[in-house]
């Protein structure tokens, strides 16, 4: 936990703030300051108006009632007070090199010779933050993993550029990151906010807001409704603040694992599954993981054919690049995958689509009052449970799963936990790659990977956290 001693003016201060669009209160009077050598922890279910409040603090939005300053400076805007934000939706330009994206940020960086003073910046603050992250700054971002172009975005929010920064909001910053890298990261946030600084921080990953908050905001339904020391708080009473109350999936979930069969699921990179199995895939983040999911999922896709359906269905992690379709309504991006099963000659029965579209709202939590609104009306928490909903509402025997959970409350992943050991005990097979060691280890079998290669394979009582980051490890080094 962050333990800076508190001390002078707010940096930024809002007071009985409020934002309206419509009908919609996404902010009801939110009074909040944030001072220098404090960590904000910011929690909440998605959809409970944390990034509405972060749009207020970082001047992309206008309250529509209240006020929102910045004391300690007394600047007008937030960008001259040293506010800067890392959204959880990456926003990084993938046509540009590292060092041309931090140019579009820091107005300063012009004339001749920009290129060499932008790499210099951004290289010295991806050093200071992620230590041996081996990231090229002339490289382009399209060729960088989902991990690493996370790690330039936070690097670039914490680069000088121009002013020292002196409010970072992080918008689930690990999300993408494994253990050792996101450990970093929460290192330098402590040295950051020792050194003066302030961060606030979104996370679902409630070990990492004790870890490193000072203070715990608790969010619901566009208002604070606890915000108290972090020793005041325990896992339990953090959870009961936010108001979860767990869905009939999980009063239905199965309480034992059952014995597995014969392999029902084959595939070229050693990965294998039997039926009703829920297989984990783990290691460092950017050890082939990925490309071994996508590798099996095209395996047994490519001969698809319409009308047939498949035998698997993906849901995405990177829910911008490969998961959402977003021209399309919540609807529409539901049901994509079962229009073959409601559907006679070629015509979609829409009132069906209608009908299983409003059954998963409910059951997984979408937050919307309309599923015909765009799916861009959505937070980023929920667009994601959209691809749980379209991936369980289909008949695919295998599910195939990649870090499913970035962006997903605590709440919701109870409850899609849930589902999904509901769903293999009716035969269902899912393959789960995470970058949070506690999912993987409420698989049945996980297979640890290592410079794009299974270095282990783990089974009952040897899934552990342990064990995964020794078989992640193991022999790395030894030459040196």
């Amino acid at each position: 936990m962050n333990s800076a001693k508190v001390t002078g003016t707010p940096l930024v201060a809002l007071t009985n703030a409020e934002k309206h669009f419509g009908a919609v209160r996404a902010l009801d009077g939110v009074s909040l300051s944030i001072f220098p050598g404090e960590c904000i922890g910011l929690v909440g279910h998605n959809g409970a108006g944390k990034s509405t409040l972060v749009n207020l603090v970082n001047g992309g939005l206008m309250p529509s009632a209240g006020t929102v300053s910045f004391p300690a400076t007394g600047a007008p805007r937030a960008l001259e007070a040293g506010v800067r934000s890392v959204f959880q939706e990456l926003s990084l330009c993938p046509n540009l090199t590292v060092a041309e994206n931090l140019r579009i940020s820091h107005a300063d960086l012009t004339g001749f010779g920009w290129r060499t003073r932008a790499r210099a910046e951004i290289r010295k603050s991806l050093d200071t933050v992620f230590p041996d992250h081996g990231i090229d700054p002339n490289i382009t971002v399209d060729r960088l993993t989902i991990a690493e172009r996370q790690m330039v975005e936070i690097a670039i929010g914490f680069a000088p550029r121009g002013t020292q920064a002196r409010l970072v909001i992080l918008d689930e910053p690990t999300s993408s990151l494994d253990a050792a890298i996101a450990e970093q990261l929460l290192a330098h946030i402590r040295r950051f906010c020792a050194q003066g600084g302030a961060v606030l921080f979104i996370s679902h990953m409630m070990g990492e807001i004790f870890d490193v908050a000072s203070t715990i905001v608790v969010m619901k339904d566009g208002k604070i409704v606890a915000s108290r020391p972090t020793p005041d708080f325990t896992r339990a009473s953090l959870v009961e603040a936010m108001g979860h109350v767990a869905g009939p999936e999980t009063e239905k979930a199965a309480t034992s694992r059952p014995a597995f069969g014969a392999d029902i699921l084959n595939s070229k990179t050693g990965l294998t599954a039997s039926k009703g199995e829920v297989v984990g895939l783990a290691g460092l983040a950017g050890h082939g993981q990925a490309e071994a999911l996508a590798q099996l999922y095209f395996e047994h896709t490519s001969s698809w054919r319409a009308g047939k359906g498949s035998d698997m269905v993906f849901v995405a992690g990177d829910r911008g690049r490969d998961g959402i379709l977003p021209l399309w309504s919540i609807l529409r991006n539901t049901t994509v995958s079962i229009l073959p099963q409601i559907a006679r000659r070629g015509i979609v029965d829409r009132a069906a689509e209608t009908r299983i579209a409003a059954e998963w709202k409910a059951r997984i939590g979408i937050r919307t009052a309309d599923v015909t609104n765009n799916i861009l009306s959505l937070s980023g928490g929920n667009q994601q449970k959209v691809l749980f909903a379209r991936a369980l509402a289909s008949k695919a025997p295998v599910v195939v799963m990649d870090d499913p959970m970035r962006g997903v409350d605590v709440g919701t992943k109870q409850d899609v936990y849930a589902m999904i050991r509901s769903e293999a005990a009716k035969g269902r097979t899912f393959l789960w790659y995470s970058t949070e060691t506690d999912e993987v280890c409420q698989c049945d079998r996980v297979f640890v990977f290592r410079d794009e290669a299974i270095s282990a394979e783990l089974t009952g009582a040897d899934i552990t956290e342990d064990r995964i980051l020794e078989a992640s490890f193991e022999m790395q080094g030894v030459d040196a």
